[in-house]
């Protein structure tokens, strides 16, 4: 194949993959996730790299299925995924897009992890509805441990917050 026919597989293998929702938060792809960390043409398949966004996240092998189908269905198989473990993934991965994403989904993103200061209380937390600063840490556990759950104490409103990690 030529470096050209390459590119554009890959290319067009990037392209498919930003279109796969994470399973768990549908409107993020999990190239804006940063869960995609590479594609490349291997010898016998298509080569995709995917980094958890911990080790033992339930979704991995739904993750993993959905980037199969989806590569597959595009005429773009057969397809060899590999788990990469290290470096471990971190939010610091999530593109701006995605981050504009989840604020728009009602999901606070999280900050910078070189930003981050280490804390014995909750951070606080812009609203992801309103905008207020005025919020509350109502659990350190939203409806996956790599979220929190707020309450917006201007609006009202209840909101998870993905933690930075």
């Amino acid at each position: 194949m030529s470096d050209t026919a390459l590119r554009s597989r890959t290319d067009a293998a990037w392209q498919v993959l930003a279109g796969v929702p994470d399973p768990e938060v549908p409107a993020i792809s999990l190239v804006e996730l940063g869960i995609v960390r590479g594609v490349s043409e291997g010898e016998q398949a298509l080569e995709v790299v995917l980094t958890p966004t911990y080790s033992g996240c339930p979704a991995t092998e739904v993750i993993e299925a959905s980037v199969r189908e989806a590569l597959e269905a595009a005429g773009l198989g057969p397809v060899r995924i590999t788990q990469q473990r290290a470096p471990a993934w971190t939010t610091d991965w999530i593109s701006d897009e995605g981050r504009r994403k989840l604020r728009d989904y009602g999901i606070a993103p999280p900050g910078k992890c070189g930003e981050q200061t280490i804390r014995f209380f909750a951070p606080q937390v812009d609203c992801p509805r309103c905008g207020a600063r005025r919020t509350e840490r109502l659990s350190a556990f939203g409806a996956t441990a790599c979220k929190s759950l707020y309450r917006c104490l201007a609006c009202g409103e209840p909101f998870e917050h993905f933690k930075p990690i």
